[in-house]
């Protein structure tokens, strides 16, 4: 099977007895053998667990007795999320022999509603260091050219999406790790709002801005993904206790009288994107106005507050998770990580406190912002993926991070393609929603994809030896 598949048409395909699960994993796995070695998607491929995976879930479809959409579906999860009996490592020396006895919860869910593990997939290391090239295994390199960066921390995810080794997979946001991978890659990731999807079973970077979110190739798989993750989960002290909605109730619906503000001064002043990025928001501005959305300009405090607030706050929560290894095994870290968490160790008790009190009044600001409007845009990377060996150390602390600002205040946010600037690669844009509100943003972004087309252009994987 050569044809690559989105989630909603090999869900169709297998209920409607045309296609196998068997025959998807296959197809599936004979990608991760041809371009793996080249891209370093997977940390560790499950052959023996994925076709064992996909003859169950044949053998319930067969018998009338499927357990719903994502029956038979080939998924990755990202080496932070626990897998019982199957190494966990947050591609990290420290981790490199650790299996845990139990799987996540948003594992056991998705494995509940039939998916098919592939294996487990690259990251950064603890996903906050990256990329990183003195590890025990190698960092995720980009399909549309593997000399170029993926973003991170959920690398491996948005290669393994884009290439077509997986139809959909696990990721995590602290300041971005979803939305960077998905933009650099060319596909959808949305990071839900704080507290509906749990977090247990996921190694810990930042108590309070963590979020577990999906990355597919399209806006309704990501819907149809996050549709089996979310719920309230009593062993994590943050999951929301409330009704889940029906994430793909709105797709497929006009956005006529959608009211969208675009934050224009995010990408324009505080972080000047690239041509091509700029171009995209603004095409996609008039294809919302075109399919009669009320798009206007709206002002929030400079980027950098955001910024220099969520900084501050994940360094402190993240030190605090790492200096016992720290200060026993700091050397077993990679060196970007270490560097970059070292930090966490001088930050005041009264700076967190003040960001803390910062963090506040900006989640109120975003909340009266928003009064108006159904979501807001801006861009989710400032350019094309720049080459992989040419990411600096501090790259995180040189310009403003575009996505940091909704993980401070927890609103969830998605990143959606917008078509190919520079040397072919993929640009994007934000979406962003009022808390619990992801349906909008499904709505939003099904809407644009099916009128501009971008989800039809996938890598060559026609891929050279990366230097």
């Amino acid at each position: 099977m050569d044809e690559f598949l989105t989630i909603a048409q090999a869900s169709q395909l297998i209920a409607d007895k045309k296609l196998s699960p068997v025959e998807l994993t296959q197809a599936c796995l004979d990608r991760v053998k041809q371009q793996d070695d080249v891209l370093h998607a997977f940390i560790l491929p499950t052959q023996e667990r994925a076709m064992s995976d996909a003859r169950a879930a044949e053998a319930r479809v067969m018998a009338g007795l499927s357990r719903g959409k994502l029956d038979g579906v080939p998924i990755g999860h990202k080496d932070i999320y626990n897998t019982a009996g199957i190494r966990t490592t947050g591609h990290s020396k420290l981790l490199e022999d650790n299996v845990p006895e139990r799987d996540g919860t948003v594992v056991r869910k998705w494995a509940e509603a039939g998916t098919v593990m592939m294996g487990k997939l690259s990251t950064h290391e603890f996903a906050m260091g990256g990329p990183s090239f003195d590890l025990p295994w190698p960092p995720a390199r980009n399909p549309w050219n593997p000399e170029h960066f993926t973003a991170g921390s959920s690398s491996g995810t948005g290669a393994a999406v884009a290439a077509g080794l997986v139809l959909g997979g696990t990721g995590s946001d602290t300041g971005g790790s979803i939305r960077g991978p998905a933009a650099l890659c060319g596909i959808a990731g949305i990071k839900p709002t704080y507290g509906l999807v749990s977090r247990t079973g996921v190694l810990p970077l930042s108590f309070s801005m963590d979020h577990a979110g999906p990355m597919a190739w399209t806006v309704e798989d990501c819907a149809l993904l996050l549709q089996a993750m979310a719920g309230h989960d009593p062993s994590d002290p943050a999951s929301v206790d409330r009704p889940v909605a029906d994430f793909t109730v709105d797709i497929g619906k006009s956005v006529k009288g959608l009211r969208i503000g675009v934050v224009r001064h995010f990408f324009e002043t505080d972080n000047p994107v690239s041509p091509a990025t700029l171009l995209g928001i603004n095409h996609a501005m008039d294809v919302f106005e075109h399919l009669g959305a009320d798009v206007r300009d709206v002002t929030l405090s400079p980027m950098a507050d955001y910024h220099a607030c969520g900084s501050i706050i994940l360094t402190s929560e993240a030190y605090a998770v790492h200096e016992p290894w720290l200060k026993t095994r700091f050397n077993d870290y990679g060196e970007l990580f270490r560097d970059r968490l070292a930090l966490g160790g001088f930050i005041r008790a009264t700076d967190y406190v003040q960001a803390l009190r910062r963090r506040r009044m900006l989640c109120e600001e975003l909340k009266a912002a928003m009064a108006g409007f159904d979501i807001l845009v801006s861009a989710s990377q400032a350019a094309e993926a720049p080459l992989i060996a040419e990411v600096p150390k501090w790259s995180t602390m040189e310009t403003p991070s575009l996505t940091m600002p909704f993980n401070l205040t927890g609103y969830p946010a998605m990143s959606v393609c917008t078509g190919f600037g520079a040397g072919g690669l993929p640009v994007s844009m934000q979406l962003i929603a009022k808390p619990f509100a992801e349906a909008t943003l499904f709505q939003a972004g099904h809407a644009y994809e099916v009128a501009v087309g971008t989800r039809k252009r996938r890598p060559s994987m026609v891929l050279a030896e990366a230097a």
